[in-house]
């Protein structure tokens, strides 16, 4: 009997242990479940927020999109309104590069005019022209003048005056509103406002920044345009005056032409008159003073050399005149012809070899290679040499110096006659070639003279396709400079 009940123990031991084993392996998988469960709860929630990331990371790639469009959108904009100098180009390039790139799809823009005391529509996008008229009928609100007079931007989301924020959305027909001043320098300024229709969330800080880029772009557009009429006007109005001064002044011209000419025929005219009664004057003198009517007193032939003296004054005056007459109005053919300066110079000095020895004065003469011949017309030359040499003469002091230098110029010659005399004033060297023009010196005060000498020799000059200067230093001498043509 024990046997059998041993071995029913050792059973039931079996039994215990066994299922002792089964209640610890339970344990066991109630913990690997809990651990699995907890395992695909921290799963569930990794994608969970996963998703959340990838919404948000699609939703920053949206939004940089948007604004890379949006900025794409105002490069193109800024660019175009740049390049035209036309008020209202700029508004219809505007027009042509809509704005629903920058996130609106309405516009408008109105510029106050302070005469009419009114705002002007200059910009429409997105508005029937029934819309049209009940928004200028609403901008009687001081409102949009201090938004201009202050200098600010207002949006629907920044806009604290709620009842405001709600007309103004009644007003232009949308959810959400950004309104940026135009600003610019020159003329009459505005506003700006773009909106949208969809929820405020879709505007922000960057959006009313980029309008305010926009508004500045389109105020120094405006002010480029207008700056440009501004000027264009001015120099239309300074074109007529010149136009108008330039027809006074041909005007002017030829009433000076035409008392020139009557100036020179009345010289000439008056010339040739008093030479006849001058050449009477000249002989009957000369008769007296020959004795061949009977002899005369002293006294009366000093008062008579006296008159034939000043007669060949008035003679050379004459023919002075006569002659600067002529070359004015073309009368005067130069006969051009090849000569030697040398031939020429000698023959000058020759003359004035008695004035030059009185007063111990010394000629120099230099010629240059390629300068030692001219083409002019001997006669006339010939009296520009003695002309300003003579003056030279006439100017410079004892144990003086007078040089004359000629150097290839171009196709010309230039000469110079420089001497060390005493000089002519600055004030007057302007004036010296004028007519009856003559220096106040002590030597012009004692001797006489007509003031046409220079006068001719400058119209010798140019008669000749040359030209004539001076240079001159009080004290220290005066250099005559001409230029003349050389043979071809």
């Amino acid at each position: 009997m024990l046997y059998p009940t041993i071995i029913l123990v050792l059973l039931f031991s079996i039994l215990i242990v066994l299922l002792f084993l089964k209640i610890e392996k339970n344990k066991e998988l109630h913990m690997q479940i809990k651990q699995l469960q907890k395992s695909l709860d921290e799963i569930d929630e990794q994608a969970k927020l996963i998703l959340r990331t990838d919404i948000e990371l699609n939703k920053t790639q949206e939004d940089l999109d948007r604004k890379i469009t949006s900025l794409y959108a105002l490069q193109n904009i800024s660019r175009e309104i740049t390049t035209t100098l036309d008020e209202q180009q700029i508004f219809q390039h505007i027009k042509n590069y809509h704005l629903e790139d920058l996130g609106f799809e309405k516009s408008l823009a109105f510029l106050w005019k302070k005469m009419n005391e009114k705002f002007i529509l200059v910009l429409n996008i997105g508005y029937t022209p029934q819309e049209i008229e009940n928004i200028i009928a609403a901008l009687n609100d001081d409102f949009y003048l201090k938004i201009i007079e202050n200098k600010y931007t207002v949006s629907s989301f920044t806009l604290s005056d709620a009842s405001l924020n709600k007309k103004i959305k009644e007003i232009f027909k949308v959810q959400s509103f950004i309104i940026a001043p135009l600003l610019p320098t020159e003329g009459d300024k505005g506003f700006l406002l773009v909106g949208t229709e969809y929820p405020e969330a879709n505007l922000s800080e960057g959006s009313e920044e980029l309008i305010n880029i926009l508004a500045n772009q389109i105020s120094q557009a405006l002010e480029n345009a207008r700056l440009f009429e501004k000027t264009w006007q001015t120099q239309q109005e300074l074109e007529k005056k010149i136009e108008e001064r330039t027809q006074e002044l041909s005007k002017a011209l030829e009433d000076i032409k035409i008392i020139s000419k009557r100036k020179t025929d009345f010289v000439s005219a008056v010339s040739h008159e008093l030479r006849t009664p001058l050449t009477s004057i000249k002989g009957y003198t000369s008769i007296l003073l020959s004795e061949k009517l009977g002899g005369i007193p002293p006294s009366v032939k000093e008062r008579l050399e006296k008159i034939n003296h000043h007669t060949d004054e008035l003679v050379h005056l004459i023919n002075d005149l006569l002659d600067i007459s002529r070359i004015e109005s073309g009368k005067i053919t130069m006969k051009q012809e090849v000569c030697s300066l040398k031939e020429i110079i000698d023959k000058i000095a020759d003359l004035l070899t008695i004035q030059l020895k009185e007063k111990n004065i010394q000629l120099t003469r230099q010629i240059l290679p390629g300068a030692e011949y001219i083409f002019a017309d001997r006669q006339h030359i010939e009296r520009v040499f003695i002309n300003l040499i003579g003056n030279a003469i006439k100017f410079t002091p004892s144990n003086g110096t007078i040089s004359i230098k000629s150097s290839p110029f171009n196709d010309q010659c230039q000469i110079d006659i420089a001497d060390t005399g005493i000089g002519i004033p600055e004030e007057s060297l302007n004036y010296i070639f004028e007519e009856f023009y003559r220096v106040d010196n002590p030597i012009n005060q004692k001797l006489k003279g007509t003031g046409l000498g220079l006068s001719l020799v400058k119209r010798i000059i140019e008669a000749h396709g040359g030209s004539i200067w001076v240079k001159s230093k009080l004290n220290e001498g005066t250099t005559f400079s001409f230029t003349i043509p050389k043979p071809t």
